[in-house]
């Protein structure tokens, strides 16, 4: 038998092992390499730079390999089958939207015919019932980052052993968006949520998940990068719920039934127009207030004319007990301590860190710290670390500082930088847990270890992402910017994993909350709770 041979067209030639694909090789190779670059020395700044420049350099190859394909296939004869290819491409791409971004700027994308997920939630069907939130217990979490809003619970000794203990999950329920956490008092927990056009304020049973009451504000913040809904934690105190909204309203409810005592706008009280406020404050208010005797104090913020640091208003009639500096705020939120000796109120301003009498917001002293409102902005919190030190912590590539408060010959407040370090505890969305003279925090998203006297890195291990940290006695549990819940020890000598559960799904900010050993998580979609096992 004769073979045939078999001889390839001139089409077949031009394409076979995609010659012009090995010609430009050169072109995704450079572009690769520069992007490995890029994310290896990104750890010395904040990652979301990396990414941005990562993607940039992708669309360029991708776009420029694109260009020289059509170039060299598309003839007149396949013009109107490539440029039909083409069309169905960015009808493809068009059809879906931007949901948000994550911490590190990774877009994330939604086809465009789904509902937005607050816009798509059956209505809340409350039991109505009076419940009892003036009842304290010692195992409350009343308030943003704990009891003493310092990001630790010290009355509960959790077993450190999941695998032989693992935790029970007792409910998850939709909730509306948002990335504010729980606030639990007597076994009911108070969370901010949006639904539509409504923020709402719900209080919900720790037990069931039921909600008893819910109150409505017809308001609404959004934004691409920030995403939807209220960003604070309430605050209950003496049976009363202090909520501040995205949109700077701030509500003193019944906690007994949700019912409003008094309402007070930040933003008609200092005259501020939705526009200025959004480019002074791009991703929407987050100030979770601060209960103090008969006080309650929230970041102000203002026009260019005024700008005012902390307010304070009676907690019984909602009236301006006083006024305390001329910073723009932050996204942090004011905390009682007391430093040399002098009781005082801290807040992490838009670029700068002070510190306020209690009674009257009387400045007692200053110091600077980079960032801005609508750039490379200040979410962390400013803790005391001893009875003389500050410690801050922040992304955006600024890391952390050390302060040291002394008084002078006057009763003055000095204030001196001990050290400072911007690649330590880059804590962008997040707060840092202290323990025995040591900060762990999430830092560009990975957990690290720091020794807070000196700076100096003890270990940094494990990819969490943009989430949240709480210290419970000896161990830390961590939020995973995914959704999971990770248990490890905190240890200044080793990173040791002890457990985690898949507790939610999606994007996560927001901070935890234990009441007793019920743990507490939501994100801007669903909210679950946790039945943790004591220690024995």
């Amino acid at each position: 038998m004769t073979n045939t041979p078999e001889f390839d067209s001139p089409d077949d030639k031009r394409g076979k092992g995609f010659p012009w694909l090995r010609k430009h090789l050169w072109i995704p190779l450079t572009i690769a390499g520069v992007t490995i670059g890029v994310r290896a020395v990104s750890g010395d700044f904040d990652s979301a730079w990396a990414t941005v420049t990562c993607l940039i350099l992708g669309v360029i190859s991708a776009a420029t390999l694109l260009s020289k394909w059509l170039r060299k296939t598309v003839t007149a004869r396949r013009w109107l089958s490539s440029v039909t290819g083409m069309i169905l491409i960015v009808v493809l791409l068009l059809s879906f939207r931007i949901d948000t971004f994550s911490g590190s700027l990774w877009p994330r994308f939604e086809p465009r015919w789904l509902t937005p997920h607050d816009e798509s939630l059956n209505a809340l069907s409350p039991t109505g019932e009076t419940i009892a939130l003036s009842r304290t217990t010692a195992v409350d979490f009343p308030q943003f980052l704990g009891p003493l809003r310092d990001n630790s619970v010290s009355h509960v000794r959790l077993h450190p052993d999941w695998n032989a203990n693992p935790p029970r999950r007792l409910w998850k329920r939709p909730v509306g968006a948002g990335w504010g956490g729980f606030a639990a008092v007597n076994g009911y927990a108070v969370t901010m949520e949006q639904r539509g056009p409504t923020e709402l304020v719900v209080c919900y049973d720790i037990e069931t998940g039921k909600p008893h009451w819910s109150h409505a504000e017809e308001t609404r913040h959004a934004s691409l990068m920030g995403g939807i809904g209220p960003r604070s934690t309430p605050t209950i105190d003496q049976g009363q719920v202090f909520t501040l909204g995205a949109t700077g309203l701030l509500l003193c409810l019944d906690g007994a039934t949700g019912k409003p005592i008094w309402k007070f706008d930040l933003l008609a009280h200092y005259g501020i127009s939705p526009a200025e406020e959004s480019a002074a404050i791009a991703w929407g208010r987050s100030g979770s207030p601060l209960v103090t005797n008969d006080l309650v104090i929230i970041p102000a913020g203002g026009s260019r004319q005024k700008r005012v640091s902390l307010i304070a208003l009676n907690r019984n009639t909602g009236q301006v007990v006083w006024e305390g500096g001329n910073s723009q705020v932050s996204y942090a939120s004011p905390s009682l301590a007391t430093l040399a000796g002098v009781p005082q109120i801290l807040i992490v301003n838009e670029s700068t860190v002070t510190a306020h009498a209690p009674t009257s917001g009387k400045l007692l002293w200053s110091h600077p710290w980079e960032g801005g409102s609508s750039s490379n902005a200040s979410v962390s919190q400013a803790f005391a670390a001893s009875e003389t030190t500050v410690l801050l912590s922040k992304g955006y590539g600024i890391g952390a500082e050390l302060l040291q408060l002394k008084l002078d010959d006057n009763q003055r407040i000095q204030v001196r930088s001990l050290w400072a370090s911007s690649r330590v505890l880059k804590t962008k969305f997040t707060n840092a847990c202290l323990y025995e003279g040591y900060a762990y925090g999430l830092s560009d998203g990975v957990l690290e270890c720091v020794e807070i006297s000196s700076g100096r890195r003890a270990w940094k291990r494990g990819r969490f992402g943009h989430g949240q940290l709480l210290r419970v006695g000896t161990l830390l549990l961590v939020q995973a910017e995914s959704g999971e819940i990770f248990l490890l020890e905190a240890n200044p000598q080793r990173f040791q994993q002890l457990g985690s559960i898949p507790a939610l799904a999606g994007q996560t900010w927001n901070n935890l909350c234990l009441y007793e050993n019920r743990l507490l998580a939501r994100n801007a979609r669903e909210a679950t709770c946790y039945a943790l096992t004591n220690e024995p």
